[in-house]
């Protein structure tokens, strides 16, 4: 009886575990755009440190490592959902870092994996090491998953300007002082132009 339980609890974990990577392997293959908004797949939750990255290769989250230990933000925790936009990519030749588009997805925190149809309220534009760095600042398309019913960058700036200044004082030190540059902020539809500037088929 033991030994049934014990190989029925693998069985489960296993299938658990298949699904997850099917699931996974599907990520890469999502649009950027929707109907309304665009698509978010969170990384790291709000209120974490561990920086988690999703693979290419693997298909899987997966904490960045140095030194063979995973990475902590030494620093506040995240203060939104973190992770990206799939089928986006800066291209270096464009003068952008190799990755997809970057974003803040502010609402409570998601588990890694979670996938989250958003709408943009601002881009803050950075340099991170000479290389263009963009992050797009969301809320839900969904507004009753909002913290707050901002729904574009005129919001942001007239009702949640301390929200605000606290994102950028966030990225702008979280690797360390001066190691992040602050190039400027823009509006939501400086956003939707990224997305589709770096929206690869």
């Amino acid at each position: 009886m033991k030994h049934s339980l014990i190989l029925s609890g693998l069985l489960l974990l296993f299938l658990s575990a298949c699904n997850q990577m099917g699931s996974n392997k599907k990520i890469a293959e999502l649009p950027a755009l929707t109907g309304q908004g665009f698509q978010v797949v969170v990384e790291i939750p709000a209120g974490t440190n561990k920086k988690i990255e999703f693979q290419k290769d693997s298909k899987k989250f997966e904490a960045e490592l140095i030194d063979g230990k995973e990475r902590m933000v030494h620093f506040l925790p995240y203060p939104g959902n973190y992770g990206f936009i799939p089928s986006t990519l800066m291209d270096e030749k464009q003068g952008g870092d190799g990755d997809p588009l970057d974003v803040l997805l502010i609402a409570e925190s998601l588990p890694t994996g979670s996938i989250v149809e958003a709408i943009p309220i601002g881009t803050l534009r950075l340099e991170d090491r000479g290389e263009l760095d963009t992050k797009i600042i969301a809320v839900p398309l969904d507004s009753s998953l909002r913290v707050f019913p901002a729904s574009d960058f005129q919001d942001l700036l007239m009702e949640y300007d301390p929200a605000k200044r606290i994102i950028e004082e966030w990225f702008l030190y979280y690797k360390g002082y001066g190691q992040t540059r602050l190039i400027g902020w823009e509006d939501e539809k400086y956003a939707w132009r990224e997305i589709e500037r770096w929206t690869v088929n």
